[in-house]
C-alpha cells in the first residue's frame, strides 16, 4: 500500500463514521420503525504491505532505499539480541542473567556453573588430591618408623618431616578450590597454597644449602663448622615462610579475594568464581615462591660437583626442574582458560609440583627402605 493509498483510506474511513452517526440519529427519530440491524464490522485494519511479508519475530524491520516508506527489508537480530514480536524496527538485548534462544525471539535464563566435585574433571581431581595425600602420610609413615636408619638420618630428618608435612597440606589445599566459591574459600584458597608450598620449597633451600655448608665444613680450618646445624636450617625455613606470609597478610589487608559472577565468558552460563582482587599481589605471591625454586635450583647446580657423599642435591635439581616444567607451562594455559576449566589448570599445577617433590626426594629413598634394605647402610652411603 503506497503512501497516496493510504491517504485515500483514512478519507474512507472518516466518511464511514460520519454516516454511522447520521445512522443512529435517524434511528433514534423513527424509533417506531423496525429496523434489521447486521453485524458492524470494524473498518480501522492496519495498513498491509504490498512489498514484502511480515517481520516475524527474531528479525527486525529495515527501510529499502528509494522505496515507499512501509517497504522494508527483514534483517536477522544481531547475536546476543532478540525481537519477541513481529515487524519490529529494533532488537533488544536481553538481561545480563538471560541469554537469547537459537531463533532469537525469547531470553533464557542462564545457569550457573563452577568446578563441582560431581562433575568428572572435579571428581577426578579431587580422587588425585586424596590419593597423594594418602601417599604422602605413608612417606611419612616410613620415615618415622625407619627413623634410625643411616639413610633417614642422613636425608635431615626434621626438615624431611616438615616437608613432607607442607607437601600433605598442599594437596589438601586443592580440595579449597573444588566446589561453589564461597567467601571464606576465596580468602583462603590462594594464600594458604602460597604460604604452605613456601614452606615446601623453603625446606628444599634449607636441604641444600645444608649440603653445601656440611661439606665446605669438612675442609681442613673451616669456620663453616659454625654454621652447620638445625639453627640455620629453620632459620632459612621461618624467614622464607615469614616472608610470604606477609606478603598474603599484605594482599588480604587491601585488596582480598572475593566470590564473583563471570556473565560474559560464556553466552549461556554464569561462572561462579573467585575474583583475586589485586592482580598484582597474585602474581608477587607466585613469584616469591618461583624465586625460592630459583635461588634452590642455583644452589643444588653448584654443588653439583661434591662427592656423592653429599650427592643429596642432584633429587633436588630434578624436583626444581619439575616445578619450573610445570608452572611454565600452566602460565600460558591459566590466562588462555576460562571458567571451570582455569581452576582445574590450577589445581593440576599444585598436584603436579608438589608431586614432582614428593616423588623426586621421598621415593627414591623409600625405594631402598623398603625393597634394597641391604643399601640403608653408612658404608653404602659413604661410597
Amino acid at each position: 500500500m503506497t503512501a497516496h493509498s493510504y491517504s485515500v483510506y483514512n478519507a474512507v474511513y472518516v466518511v464511514a463514521h460520519a454516516l454511522r452517526a447520521l445512522y443512529s440519529s435517524i434511528d433514534q427519530q423513527r424509533s417506531g420503525v423496525t429496523w434489521k440491524h447486521l453485524q458492524q464490522q470494524s473498518w480501522k485494519v492496519s495498513p498491509l504491505s504490498l512489498c514484502n511479508d511480515i517481520c516475524p519475530s527474531g528479525y527486525r524491520k529495515t527501510p529499502k532505499e528509494g522505496e515507499p516508506f512501509c517497504c522494508y527489508d527483514c534483517l536477522p537480530c544481531p547475536q546476543g539480541k532478540i525481537t519477541n514480536q513481529t515487524d519490529m524496527d529494533k532488537c533488544f538485548q536481553c538481561p545480563e542473567d538471560h541469554y537469547p534462544n537459537n531463533n532469537q525471539d525469547f531470553c533464557l535464563l542462564k545457569y550457573m556453573t563452577y568446578l563441582s566435585y560431581e562433575d568428572t574433571l572435579g571428581s577426578s581431581l579431587m580422587t588425585v588430591a586424596i590419593t597423594l595425600s594418602f601417599t604422602t602420610v605413608s612417606v611419612l609413615g616410613i620415615f618415622l618408623k625407619y627413623h634410625n636408619t643411616p639413610i633417614v638420618k642422613a636425608n635431615n630428618p626434621d626438615l624431611s618431616y616438615t616437608l613432607l608435612i607442607s607437601l600433605l597440606l598442599s594437596f589438601l589445599c586443592s580440595l579449597l578450590f573444588i566446589g561453589r566459591p564461597m567467601k571464606m574459600t576465596c580468602l583462603l584458597r590462594q594464600t594458604a597454597f602460597g604460604i604452605i608450598f613456601s614452606l615446601a620449597v623453603s625446606c628444599i633451600l634449607a636441604k641444600t644449602i645444608t649440603v653445601i655448608l656440611a661439606f665446605m665444613a669438612t675442609k681442613p680450618g673451616s669456620r663453616m663448622r659454625t654454621w652447620v646445624g638445625k639453627r640455620l636450617a629453620f632459620s632459612i625455613v621461618l624467614s622464607c615462610s615469614f616472608m610470604q606470609t606477609l606478603l598474603c597478610s599484605v594482599w588480604l589487608g587491601i585488596s582480598p579475594p572475593f566470590p564473583d559472577f563471570d556473565m560474559h565468558s560464556f553466552i549461556s552460563e554464569i561462572v561462579v568464581e573467585c575474583n583475586e582482587g589485586s592482580v598484582v599481589m597474585f602474581y608477587s605471591v607466585l613469584s616469591f615462591m618461583g624465586f625460592l625454586a630459583v635461588v634452590s635450583f642455583v644452589a643444588a647446580f653448584l654443588a653439583r660437583k661434591l662427592p656423592d657423599t653429599f650427592q643429596e642435591t642432584k633429587s633436588i635439581k630434578i624436583s626444581m626442574l619439575v616445578f619450573y616444567s610445570v608452572w611454565l607451562c600452566f602460565a600460558p594455559a591459566y590466562v588462555s582458560s576460562k571458567g571451570k576449566y582455569m581452576v582445574a589448570m590450577e589445581i593440576f599445577a599444585i598436584l603436579a609440583s608438589s608431586g614432582g617433590l614428593l616423588g623426586c626426594d621421598f621415593f627414591p629413598k623409600c625405594y631402598i627402605i623398603l625393597l634394597k634394605p641391604d643399601l640403608n647402610k653408612k658404608k653404602h652411603l659413604m661410597k
